[in-house]
């Protein structure tokens, strides 16, 4: 999706799902863990990188939303949209590392607070077109900036990387 010879804005892992649980908040002194859950559908893995503007959104969301990548029940291949499906949408800034030697390096991501601000409105534009669709859809996001605990179920890894 990016132009050829331009480096990337984004970088998002689509994976079909029966079902996923993320933790969204880890265990306190007097409060248990919390999480979030979906069953079928499909979840989202994103990172942004520097230089990402807003401009990305729209068609990140519109191009990951209907992609023909969830299995219907007749076996055929489906959008999240046409499922209906549910969407998981995980924050993931490794996608962005590069190795150096035997270490991981992010120089390439984007910074904290543009990165939150990235996230939170491609997450209000997904849950703005999955509405749009369906009330029965539902849209489910984790935390920016925190370590998630994630429990995915699948019928087959069928995984996909796109890049913006």
């Amino acid at each position: 999706m990016t132009e050829k010879g331009s480096a990337p804005a984004a970088r998002a892992v689509l994976q079909q799902c029966l079902q996923a649980r993320l933790q969204v908040k880890p265990a306190e002194d007097h409060a248990e863990a919390q999480f979030v859950q979906i069953d079928r559908g499909t979840v989202i893995y994103i990172c942004f990188f520097k230089g990402a503007t807003d401009d990305i959104l729209p068609k990140m969301a519109s191009t990951l939303l209907n992609l023909r990548l969830c299995e219907s029940d007749s076996g055929k291949m489906v959008s999240v949209l046409e499922l209906p499906g549910s969407l998981l949408i995980v924050p993931q800034a490794t996608l962005g590392g590069k190795a150096k030697g035997r270490a991981m390096q992010y120089h390439n991501n984007v910074g904290k607070e543009d990165g939150l601000r990235l996230y939170s409105a491609f997450v209000s534009l997904c849950e703005k077109e999955l509405t749009a669709v369906s009330a029965e859809v539902t849209v489910k996001h984790g935390t920016y900036g925190n370590r998630q605990v994630l429990k995915l179920d699948t019928n087959g890894p069928y995984t996909h990387v796109m890049e913006f």
